[in-house]
């Protein structure tokens, strides 16, 4: 595979694979690719890869010459481009199996797993390491704004990924996580999602426990405590070493937050003290899972206040993409009931006497399924305005957030999402938007509708 000149990423937009492409060009490899939406920031992302770019699957391989052909998991049969890769007997791979084989193998792996903060906590460790001169390589789902990429080759041995359970692709139904083969592991937490191919929360758990398999008896696994899915998982079995990890809990790594300041201890020993970059509690947990993992590593944890003092979360994490005339207007990932909790309480703790106005799209497949439908409405009990795109599922979803009262409106149009912001936001106001897709262009839908309103 090393000897292959050229590598045609189909699905080059998505979050792995524009990162698995950049990684590749990094090497030296030809690269090409197709998708149909190159949506911000993942597509400007895949646009600033020297590469060939496609905006249609609609052609025969022929005109998408490669020597091999890396697979994203968005795509399945009937697509007529992977159709013609199987007529035509073209070789193919899946990005997470291509990953390991050309750029994991034989370097230190520290994987970053569970349902929530995996992006944040990779940016976090990455950046400590850089910090502390370890050179690493890393591939996020976001885009790192220290780094202005999603993911970097390295210069070291050390390579950060988040590891995620997905399936790798169509052909190949394993967990991403299993073929990163990780010298050390953060369990950072663990739900119930991608309803779309599990079950229940017993078969992610297998996979997690799948996931211990692959690491070996000198590495290291760090579980937050706290968490019963996660006690499921290590009950499985683990056969390397465990550290835990947890806020308020007696793990063998804990935080504490005074005055502004998180002080971090191991085995009740303070190690460090500063005040940390990102807000709320959520943060500070992945801060301290990110500290741990460099610290198993070798990187001094005396200086992690100082290797975080410039760092910057990724984007669409919080991301302050407006400000004007008191109005503050946020970008967030956020797709699931936990995370959107998690996430209007760090902006409620950053700005305790401002309102929050939650706009979201229910978009993932877990979502769209109304498996979380029992959760929603008690995930926005923190807003003060609950405005809900429902054009995208089948149930009503006025219904599942009727429990909020008046605080909650749909709307199944997503100009008049855009309008009702821009018409209800005040002075002293934060707009929260989370959604996990292009949402129709609603971000600069509003940017352009607030500022018409405020100018």
């Amino acid at each position: 595979m090393a000897s292959l000149a050229h590598l045609h990423f189909v699905g080059i937009a998505g979050s792995f694979m524009v990162g698995a492409a950049r990684l590749a060009a990094e090497c030296g490899y030809k690269v090409s690719g197709s998708d149909t939406g190159f949506y911000p920031p993942m597509g400007e992302q895949a646009r600033n890869i020297k590469a060939t770019l496609f905006e249609d699957y609609d052609f025969d391989v022929k005109s998408r010459p490669a020597d091999c052909y890396i697979i994203g998991n968005a795509l399945s049969r009937g697509n007529p481009l992977v159709e013609s890769i199987l007529r035509e007997h073209r070789p193919y791979i899946s990005g997470p199996q291509w990953l390991y084989e050309n750029i994991l193998r034989g370097k230190t792996t520290l994987a970053v797993a569970g349902t929530h903060g995996k992006t944040t906590t990779a940016s976090l460790l990455s950046w400590i390491l850089e910090g502390a001169d370890f050179s690493p390589g890393f591939l996020l789902g976001g885009v790192h704004q220290n780094f202005g990429v999603s993911a970097k080759l390295g210069g070291g041995r050390y390579f950060v990924i988040e590891a995620d359970e997905y399936d790798s692709a169509f052909f190949d139904k394993r967990p991403k996580f299993l073929h990163y083969h990780p010298t050390v592991a953060v369990l950072n937490n663990l739900e119930f999602d991608h309803a779309d191919i599990y079950d229940s929360i017993d078969e992610i758990t297998k996979q997690f426990h799948y996931l211990m398999r692959t690491i070996p008896e000198d590495g290291q696994v760090l579980v937050r405590l706290g968490d019963d899915n996660l006690k499921h998982v290590i009950k499985r079995g683990v056969y390397s070493p465990i550290l835990t990890f947890g806020g308020n809990d007696n793990g063998d790594w804990q935080w504490r937050f005074m005055n502004g300041d998180m002080a971090i201890t191991k085995n009740g020993v303070e190690c460090c003290r500063f005040t940390p970059p990102i807000t709320g509690a959520i943060n500070r947990d992945n801060i301290l899972a990110a500290t741990a993992a460099a610290a198993a590593v070798g990187v001094d944890v005396a200086k992690i206040g100082e290797y975080l003092q410039s760092y910057q979360p990724p984007l669409r994490r919080l991301q302050k993409i407006v400000e004007a005339n008191n109005i503050l207007i946020f970008d967030d990932f956020a797709h699931h009931p936990t995370a959107y909790r998690r996430t209007i309480e760090a902006l409620a703790e950053t700005y305790p006497k401002r309102r929050i106005i939650v706009a979201f799209e229910p978009r993932s497949n877990s979502m769209k399924a109304g498996v979380f439908n029992k959760a929603l409405a008690t995930a926005f009990t923190g807003a003060a305005r609950v405005i809900a795109y429902s054009g995208g599922v089948t149930w009503s979803l006025a219904d599942v957030l009727s429990p909020l009262g008046d605080v909650a409106v749909t709307e199944d149009v997503i100009d008049n999402v855009a309008n009702r912001i821009a018409d209800e936001a005040r002075p002293g106001d934060c707009v929260l938007l989370m959604f996990n897709g292009d949402f129709g262009g609603l971000a600069k839908k509003i940017k352009s509708r607030f500022l018409e309103k405020v100018c």
